[in-house]
């Protein structure tokens, strides 16, 4: 769905960058802080405003130098704000692009802005969410910058620091892990130390009101963070700026629940209400099968083997109910469950491979972590499709995962083997399997 990270010049820097297919506007994500490209498509609580994001338009990730992918800097040389505005100038000049729309996150309204009023002719739009225009040093209620950069150096690396900020998003232990792991990866705590107080000293209240361009600014009433009236200031000084604000107290409007501003994103850009499904979860599903089941129906009978199936339902609902799995269908001799832990799916289905064997018979296991469709009592999308197309792969005794899902259970102890790479049919890309150590 998106490109690999590629590399445009900014001057003698290198700005790291990816984006979606084509589609019939540019959107670029105009970051803030820090960001890694490498991995925001790939993030779990992302993919679901992505996905309606990229049906709007080509989506474009790229990092600031200093952060992410792109080239670092050092304290003798922090980048500037028209360093970072002329990242824009150099991604769009990379993939051959007119205009965009920009997207504003928290922190990058001086970004955008000054882009916006540079380079009209180049932006179809600007959307703000969560901005801000004055000094963060001129906040006379909460923490201090000194405690607050302390505190976020602290924790940096650990994910916390996302639930800190977003606190109405689902929040488990592999969407820490994932958080943390995409934390490392945009930056180090030193250049967290070091580039934070040039942020949280940059004013840009004079110049929000040369942007001339189509602007919508998007805040959620109860952020603790960036209070609202710092977003309704944005909006007041641009001239004609749409200002919405919507219930939440999330920083970020682009993990759940992201499906309000989605949708007035995009009736601002398109004059149209998108519709939106309100069904989708991430989960990770489970498929089992009993190995060899035809030969040995044929072998033992109608009788015997459907006492033989009844059992091994049985064994398989029992270590559901053990590992709080949630059985979605049955299908002869196999299973399709979905959990809201990939370690918890991944150890339930050690338990019924283990337990089975006291059965006579074997099974194998296929698992995968993906945003899933809930269709009343069942579920759909690519990801159930790829578990499926895992579990087919898989040989007797075979716990067989998906690359996504062995990322999300680094530090759990379950140990794998490398079953290589493969293409899984009506999958798009190649896939790296693994299998659970049986030892």
């Amino acid at each position: 769905m998106f490109s690999e990270t590629r590399y445009a010049m900014n001057g003698d820097l290198r700005v790291a960058y990816r984006a979606s297919r084509e589609g019939p506007r540019d959107i670029v994500l105009v970051p803030g802080w820090f960001s890694t490209c490498e991995d925001t498509p790939e993030q779990p609580p992302l993919r679901g405003w992505i996905e309606a994001m990229t049906s709007l338009g080509r989506l474009i990730f790229f990092d600031q130098p200093g952060t992410g992918q792109s080239d670092p800097v050092t304290s003798g040389a922090l980048p500037t704000l028209e360093q970072w505005a002329d990242s824009i100038t150099a991604v769009l000049d990379e993939l051959g692009s007119c205009e965009a729309v920009l997207l504003a996150v928290p922190g990058a309204v001086a970004t955008g802005a000054l882009f916006a009023a540079t380079h009209p002719s180049r932006t179809t739009a600007l959307v703000v969410l969560e901005g801000y225009a004055n000094p963060m040093v001129e906040r006379t209620d909460g923490p201090t910058p000194e405690q607050f950069l302390a505190a976020l150096v602290a924790i940096w690396g650990t994910g916390e620091f996302q639930h800190v900020m977003n606190p109405d998003m689902p929040w488990n232990e592999e969407i820490r892990a994932a958080s943390a792991r995409y934390e490392r990866l945009a930056a180090s705590p030193g250049t967290v130390a070091l580039m934070m107080p040039l942020l949280a000293e940059m004013d840009v209240r004079a110049l929000l009101p040369t942007v001339r361009v189509p602007t919508l600014v998007l805040h959620h009433t109860d952020d603790a963070f960036i209070p609202p009236e710092w977003g309704k200031d944005v909006a007041d000084r641009i001239p004609d700026a749409k200002y919405v604000e919507l219930p939440g107290r999330n920083v970020n409007h682009f993990v759940d629940p992201w499906r309000a501003s989605f949708q007035e994103i995009a009736e601002f850009l398109t004059g149209q209400q998108a519709a939106v499904a309100d069904d989708r979860v991430l989960a990770t599903v489970l498929f089992t099968d009993i190995v060899d089941s035809t030969r040995r129906a044929a072998q033992m009978g109608d009788r015997d083997w459907h006492a033989l199936l009844d059992a091994h339902d049985a064994v398989v609902r029992a270590q559901l109910t053990r590992f709080r799995g949630r059985e979605v269908n049955t299908s002869g001799d196999g299973f399709l469950a979905m959990f809201d832990g990939p370690q918890r799916a991944i150890r339930c289905a050690m338990a019924i491979r283990d337990a089975v064997q006291s059965l006579g018979i074997q099974v194998r296991a296929g698992l995968h972590t993906g945003e899933c469709e809930i269709r009343g009592d069942d579920i759909g999308g690519i990801a159930v499709h790829i578990g499926a197309r895992v579990s087919a792969l898989a040989g007797p005794n075979d716990v067989l995962v998906s690359s996504t899902l062995r990322d999300l259970v680094i530090g759990s102890g379950l140990e794998f083997e490398d079953r290589g790479t493969h293409e899984l049919k009506g999958v798009p890309g190649e896939w790296r399997l693994s299998a659970v150590a049986s030892g």
